[in-house]
């Protein structure tokens, strides 16, 4: 159709839709035809109770995908035009057990040629196209159940938005930036502390003087996140992986997992073998970046931050490490 031509995949839901509804109409004029009487939407109920003696509503709900309240508003309907029958469970009595009644009974034998019919004109159907639409909803079900087309829709943007984005090193003109980023996230969730203030007070002196590193993302040439590469003086660790912080209006563009790119290859570049950081668990974002990136949980290390309750390692040169 010409309108979908225009819109393309943008409307998939309203051109799922569309053959829906077609669908929909001849399905009720069918049962028309082999004077069934049921409503469409009624099939899945129906179906499952003419395969099985007695069931629950949950149980029915369960097999076939829908909710509790719709299948129990599909019960009602077929209940008051005589199709089923319920009664109590004799084991329990709080239970309700849903079946076929007689009328019910003899119209699950009217539908046996309507399936039979129905299947081979489906059949018929698929032999004229290039395309199996079964087998592609059977796929498109199950990759929409592993993963949502919202989440797939949200990677792609991200994926889009981070072609704007370019991570730069510190500079003189970024201090402000550093400092404010920081202590926004900080001040967000927990206390400015003396290690904070004297890391984001003068991150030339107390950074970049000692060994470290600050890089700087810009999102359409505006500073939007940082972070740092603090060198320790330890036996065991080279650089603290420190002062992650993005801005909340430029937060889902993938800038901070850029940001850690970045760091980690300036990282390798300057030798380093093991990182280290410490976070708190409340920051549930930052904690699944750094797993993302890499990181995995340690304990034992001390630490100036009251606000810590975890700490973090990421082996890059794994034979070094082991020396």
């Amino acid at each position: 159709m010409e309108f979908f031509n225009k819109t393309g995949k943008m409307a998939i839901g309203s051109r799922l839709r569309m053959l829906t509804d077609k669908i929909t109409e001849d399905a009720a004029a069918i049962y028309k035809l082999y004077d069934v009487e049921l409503k469409t939407k009624w099939f899945p109920v129906f179906f499952v109770l003419s395969n099985n003696e007695r069931l629950t509503v949950t149980t029915i709900a369960k097999e076939i995908g829908h909710s509790h309240p719709s299948v129990s508003k599909i019960i009602r309907e077929m209940s008051a035009c005589g199709i089923i029958n319920e009664c109590k469970d004799e084991a329990d009595g709080r239970l309700n057990l849903i079946q076929l009644s007689p009328k019910g009974q003899e119209i699950a034998k009217k539908l046996v040629d309507q399936l039979s019919d129905v299947g081979a004109a489906i059949d018929s159907i698929s032999k004229q196209t290039t395309h199996d639409l079964w087998k592609a909803i059977e796929e498109w079900e199950y990759l929409l159940n592993q993963k949502s087309l919202l989440k797939y829709v949200e990677e792609e943007r991200k994926k889009r938005e981070s072609t704007y984005v370019e991570v730069v090193p510190y500079t003189s003109d970024y201090q402000d930036t550093f400092r404010a980023l920081n202590e926004e996230w900080i001040s967000r969730y927990f206390e400015m502390e003396d290690a904070d203030h004297k890391a984001l007070d003068n991150p030339q002196a107390s950074i970049i003087d000692n060994g470290g590193c600050i890089f700087v993302a810009l999102y359409k040439n505006i500073p939007v996140g940082v972070c740092a590469l603090l060198k320790m003086d330890d036996d065991y660790y080279d650089y603290e992986f420190a002062k992650m912080a993005v801005s909340p209006k430029a937060q889902g563009k993938n800038i901070g997992f850029l940001l850690g790119q970045v760091a980690l290859k300036k990282a390798l570049e300057l030798g380093a073998s093991r990182l280290y950081l410490e976070s708190n668990t409340v920051l549930k974002p930052a904690i699944n970046l750094y797993q993302k990136l890499g990181f995995k949980k340690v304990i034992g290390h001390a630490t100036p931050y009251k606000r810590c309750n975890i700490q973090m390692e990421l082996i890059l040169n794994k034979e070094v490490a082991k020396e």
